[in-house]
């Protein structure tokens, strides 16, 4: 079985683009889709036309306002894009991140992320997904529609559910979801800023970094727990070193 999988298009665009998105879902065995804040409807006529025997995909999708509640209940987050840049790195492909996706535990859930058709996810989207995934093209045409870009990462995900890598599954993993993770993140960040280790005017610059370093290292429940420790005990550091450092000195006669 390998993790549940769902499909999250960020800002879509394009009805005809999300029908066709519903339609390669049904294809290759998928039936959970999330719409983060769409441009236009999911219900219309040309997003049912495309998506033919898949309405019903389209009808149950979940509506969601920003793509942090989208990813809140996801172990993992494999984000797509095609734009190369500083916090844009360790790209998998298609077929790597359906190994991802497949040595997780069943009871995990896996989101594959999808920007809009114009201009993809934001640097800040990107900071919420785990993994990153890339589709090597030709350079003459580097762009692949949306739907074209789901249905090679759906075929993928589709292939390594039905060879003998699912049935064995030697590296099973159970990663921490993904709102604790963001949890973590935001209290590191401001734990670091507190001690002034990160700089205050672009603090971003080192915790993407550091989410980048988690990402690859999918943190299940207990090491996320240990990082809440051990940012909480930085906290308890700094607040007794400076009541310390505010008691008044002794006076000797």
């Amino acid at each position: 079985m390998a993790a549940l999988t769902c499909v999250v298009l960020v800002g879509p665009q394009g009805s005809l683009n999300i029908g066709s998105v519903a339609r390669a879902m049904l294809n290759f065995g998928l039936k959970e889709l999330r719409l983060v804040n769409p441009a236009v409807s999911h219900l219309n006529d040309e997003a049912r036309r495309m998506a033919v025997k898949a309405v019903h995909i389209l009808e149950q999708a979940r509506i969601d306002p920003d793509l942090k509640t989208a990813l809140a209940d996801c172990n993992l987050a494999l984000g797509a894009t095609r734009r190369f840049g500083k916090y844009r790195r360790d790209f998998l492909h298609p077929w790597q991140a359906a190994g991802q996706i497949i040595d997780l535990a069943d009871h995990n859930r896996a989101a594959l992320v999808f920007g809009r058709e114009d201009h993809g996810l934001s640097t800040d989207e990107i900071d919420l997904c785990q993994r990153l995934i890339t589709i090597p093209v030709d350079d003459k045409l580097p762009s692949l529609n949306l739907a074209q870009a789901a249905t090679v990462c759906l075929y993928e995900l589709h292939k390594a559910r039905n060879t003998g890598r699912d049935k064995s599954r030697p590296h099973e993993k159970t990663m921490a979801p993904g709102a604790a993770l963001e949890a973590m993140c935001r209290h590191m960040r401001q734990t670091l800023l507190d001690i002034d280790f990160l700089d205050h005017q672009n603090p971003d610059h080192i915790t993407r970094a550091f989410r980048q370093i988690f990402g690859r290292a999918g943190l299940n429940n207990r090491e996320v727990q240990i990082m809440q420790g051990l940012w909480s005990r930085i906290d308890w550091l700094r607040q007794n070193t400076a009541q310390h450092n505010k008691r008044p000195s002794g006076h000797h006669n």
